[in-house]
């Protein structure tokens, strides 16, 4: 026996043995394609990754649009007054108007691609960071947005020629409103609201992605690059669509706004006219 098993092992010994480990050869190898792999699905991950949060981002514009809905039903088909003592401004005053509608879920109030406040922590918001609402007049705790309102939208009292600059004879006032498909009431912003005109400070875009100019760049609120080109809207027949950057202009914002004005292919405008960071965007 002692014969056999020393045979057995001269055997092993001079076929190589029992489990042979890698090489360093073989282990860069490994790395290297595991490395490559990496490097070709990554861009595909991350891009699957917004297309979750625009998704998601669009899933909570149809639930403002049961919220807004339900709110108009309780009011006559009309939207909020927006000078009313209660809601405390003219941007922010859906956030109090609807607030027993959205109160307890009020993960809603914030795309999924811009949950966070910014390092540098100033009021507004980005493309990626919420905004702060501010102390609203019911006394609730300032509250983290990156969505804002339309502000023609809103109603008025009897008298009222203006609210901020804007004439109040363009606003939309009600719900019952042909073509509402075209008018934008809510969506991506990184303000409380903004009541965007056809060029000048209330509708030219930002020189570069994310400036801010102060609160009566109005369109510049919404042409954020959250969505890669294009942001979430809620339109007033209560659809919720993706919007292209350059198509904003183009969609109508108050009774009188030009959807063929300077901003558009129809109005004449050249690709190199825009700002660079949106020359590669589609044109409208």
């Amino acid at each position: 026996m002692g014969d056999s098993t020393r045979g057995h092992a001269t055997n092993l010994q001079r076929s190589g043995g029992g489990a042979k480990g890698f090489t360093l050869t073989e282990l860069l190898v490994v790395i290297a394609i595991i490395a490559l792999l990496m490097a070709i699905l990554m861009p595909s991950l991350n891009l699957a990754r917004k297309q979750a949060r625009s998704a998601g981002c669009k899933m909570n514009m149809h639930s403002w649009g049961l919220i807004w809905d339900i709110y108009c039903e309780d009011n006559n088909g009309l939207f909020p007054d927006s000078l009313s003592a209660q809601y405390s401004w003219p941007r922010g005053t859906w956030i109090v108007a609807l607030r027993d509608k959205w109160d307890t879920r009020s993960d809603i109030l914030r795309c999924p691609s811009a949950v966070k406040r910014p390092p540098n922590t100033p009021e507004w918001g980005s493309s990626k960071y919420s905004y702060i609402m501010g102390q609203t007049s019911d006394g609730a705790e300032p509250e983290e947005c990156s969505y804002g309102a339309n502000c023609w939208i809103y109603n008025f009292r009897a008298g009222v020629t203006t609210i901020q600059w804007r004439p109040t004879a363009y606003n939309w006032r009600s719900k019952s409103i042909r073509q509402a498909y075209r008018i934008p009431i809510f969506g991506d912003a990184l303000w409380r609201g903004g009541g965007p005109a056809e060029a000048g400070m209330h509708g030219d875009p930002a020189a570069y992605k994310d400036e801010w100019n102060g609160y009566d760049y109005e369109m510049q609120h919404f042409c954020i690059d959250r969505h890669n080109g294009f942001v979430n809207q809620l339109f007033m027949d209560w659809s919720a669509r993706t919007v292209g950057l350059k198509e904003l202009w183009t969609l109508k914002w108050h009774r009188q706004f030009n959807t063929r004005g300077y901003y558009t292919k129809g109005g004449g405008i050249e690709p190199s006219q825009w700002p660079q960071w949106m020359r590669r965007f589609k044109d409208y």
